[in-house]
């Protein structure tokens, strides 16, 4: 990955505080850093039965807490993905505003657990066909200010961004410092360069709202790692 080019490396949670020691020993003697983590938990942190919810509760803490040993910028959670799973109550609340104000409590509890341990959540916005509930930036962005903690903000995915914002330059702007971690993906969820979404554009505004964190790739490699990863960073630097 350093030959390609790659200065982090994101590393899926599952299993992660048992591969801790492996992935600090695999990096040791590299420039490559773990970026960030990805998932991996169990449970749902919006689903009707309680021990659901504390189970993504409870695995969400240990991967903070992994995370902040290894120097990660944070974990990346997906509050729900699919439909509601929670009753529909109207007159008195829809299932989706039941939904947010439990995540808002929710992200609190673990705000507060990343802040202890110094670590950070990554909320994440995903496409109308993965989830119904954080499908933009600014729903992402106004859980994360309920919330009201440093230790609580977004990350930005070009590919369901290429869905779901109308312009993703100015979305990006509109988020500013929220924006903590960035997937990168093209339109057809293909390396960059395999789609039309325009990077360049995206990079600029990341510019602009003086973004220094790390960007992960998030998408399928049509081809020959050998050959495509090395091209996909010449890519990438070019549209920078």
């Amino acid at each position: 990955m350093e030959s390609y080019g790659f200065k982090g490396a994101e590393f899926w949670g599952r299993g992660l505080s048992e591969r801790a020691a492996e992935i600090k020993e695999a990096l040791a003697s590299t420039k490559v850093k773990p970026s960030t983590i990805c998932a991996g938990y169990g449970g749902c942190l919006l689903d009707a039965d309680k021990n659901e919810r504390k189970k993504a509760m409870e695995d969400i803490k240990v991967l903070l807490k992994a995370g902040a040993d290894l120097g990660v910028v944070g974990l990346i959670t997906v509050p729900i993905f699919g439909s509601p799973r929670i009753p529909d109550l109207t007159p008195y609340e829809s299932a989706v505003e039941i939904e947010k104000k439990l995540l808002v409590l929710e992200m609190k509890e673990l705000g507060k657990h990343a802040q202890d341990v110094g670590s950070c959540i990554l909320l994440e916005p995903l496409n109308r066909y993965e989830t119904h509930l954080l499908r933009t930036l600014k729903d992402a962005m106004d859980i994360q200010k309920a919330v009201g903690m440093e230790s609580v903000k977004i990350m930005a995915d070009f590919f369901h961004m290429s869905i779901e914002e109308r312009n993703i330059a100015a979305s990006l702007q509109e988020a500013g410092d929220a924006v903590h971690h960035i997937h990168l993906a093209d339109s057809t969820r293909q390396l960059p360069g395999y789609g039309h979404t325009d990077f360049k554009l995206g990079f600029a505004a990341l510019k602009k709202i003086g973004f220094d964190k790390y960007m992960a790739l998030e998408c399928g490699v049509p081809g020959d790692p050998e050959v495509e990863l090395p091209k996909a960073v010449k890519y990438l630097k070019s549209c920078m």
